[in-house]
């Protein structure tokens, strides 16, 4: 069978995220699986080199998961001809300035989001990959998981009606640090350092509103530092400077309003982080991260308010679950399957630097509207001229 090698430079894997979905559940597990099968019945072989700025970390990681390469200069990377693909699951406000040497390097680009901590940033990394003619595409994890594929098989096959409004309750509790370790690392709390809940979450909102609803047209957003004091990962106390909630609306031409709540400070009482509600004229849909359920026009009941009496209504009881009808996949590696088949066989791949962008430019617009305490409208976006 002919086979296909594909060298990934994986730059900043050992995080939890990088290390878990991209290298561990994704790469390796293609790997580990003998490749992937292409259309024309060729093995695609994927040769990571990892890369980062620990090198006993680097070290530990490639014995771990059997990757022969590390080394902590991107630079050597970037000089190799037979390594195609650059990776980047770096920190923030290192991003853009790896992925533009990815490029000037004539690298096909995947990167985690927010691809940079400006519009502007992201608009040129925009027009240097396509001046540069490389493939370039952006995690947008989200659409995969398997709640949010059964939310929108509900919207295909009509299960709706006419679409009124969209909730998001999402988070968690992240504990400060000085008592109980922290369970989310300590830059996301310093602006300084390209942290911020707005800045983190509100390019994943962007591809799961566009992709739900249809292309946001305003954004309402107030964002809060709740819990000031923080403490790091090395016990020293630190004061937080980006805010760890942030309290959205959003609207759409079709007339639809969403309404989404992102907190790392708070303590969730449902069935999963975040939960998804959609509702329409002919029935409703509360979508978690692997679950979903629904309840149809027929089935709802008439709730009467009576604080004097107990509830007589079972609320939860009249709401049935969307079966599966398939097996999903890890969202991580289905994305990766497909842009390594972009890249290889000239799949289509949608989720380009230009998606990345628009995530980059809601996260920006949410905090002017914080900021200047107003509704923002969101504009169609124009890449820079060479």
């Amino acid at each position: 069978m002919d086979q296909i090698r594909v060298g990934i430079i994986m730059n900043g894997v050992t995080g939890r995220m990088g290390t878990r979905q991209h290298l561990d559940r994704s790469i390796v597990a293609i790997r580990d699986q003998g490749g992937l099968t292409l259309a024309d019945g060729r093995k695609l072989l994927v040769d990571p080199i990892l890369v980062g700025r620990n090198a006993a970390k680097l070290k530990e990681l490639a014995s771990r998961y059997g990757v022969d390469r590390w080394t902590t200069s991107l630079d050597e990377a970037l000089a190799d001809p037979n390594d195609t693909i650059y990776f980047d699951a770096q920190l923030t406000d290192l991003r853009a300035e790896a992925v533009k040497a990815a490029i000037a390097a004539g690298k096909h680009v995947f990167c985690e989001k927010p691809t940079a901590g400006n519009l502007n940033e992201a608009l040129e990394l925009v027009r240097l990959a396509d001046a540069a003619g490389v493939k370039h595409g952006v995690v947008q994890d989200k659409l995969f998981l398997p709640g949010i594929r059964k939310l929108k098989r509900l919207i295909d096959g009509g299960f709706f009606g006419d679409l009124l409004s969209f909730r998001l309750n999402f988070g968690y509790w992240v504990f400060e640090g000085d008592w109980q370790q922290p369970n989310r690392p300590s830059w996301n709390y310093r602006a300084e350092e390209g942290g911020g809940l707005i800045l983190d979450m509100y390019p994943h909102w962007r591809y799961v509103l566009d992709n739900i609803i249809g292309p946001v047209k305003s954004v309402l957003c107030h964002g809060q530092v709740h819990i000031p004091r923080r403490w790091d990962e090395n016990g020293d106390e630190y004061r937080a400077t980006a805010e760890d909630a942030a309290y959205g609306m959003f609207q759409f031409d079709n007339g639809v309003l969403a309404q989404f709540t992102t907190s790392w400070v708070t303590r969730p009482y449902r069935d999963e982080i975040g939960e998804w509600q959609l509702d329409g004229t002919l029935g409703s849909a509360i979508a978690g991260l692997r679950d979903c359920r629904v309840q149809s026009r027929a089935n709802t009941p008439m709730p009467v308010w009576n604080p004097d009496i107990p509830n007589p209504i079972d609320f939860r009881a009249g709401w049935s679950e969307v079966p599966d009808n398939q097996e999903f996949g890890n969202a991580f590696r289905i994305q990766w399957e497909m842009f390594l088949r972009h890249v290889v066989e000239d799949a289509e791949f949608p989720w380009d630097l230009l998606e990345g962008a628009k995530g980059v430019q809601l996260a920006e617009l949410a905090m002017r509207s914080w900021h200047e305490r107003r509704w923002i409208d969101i504009p169609d976006l124009e890449i820079p001229a060479l």
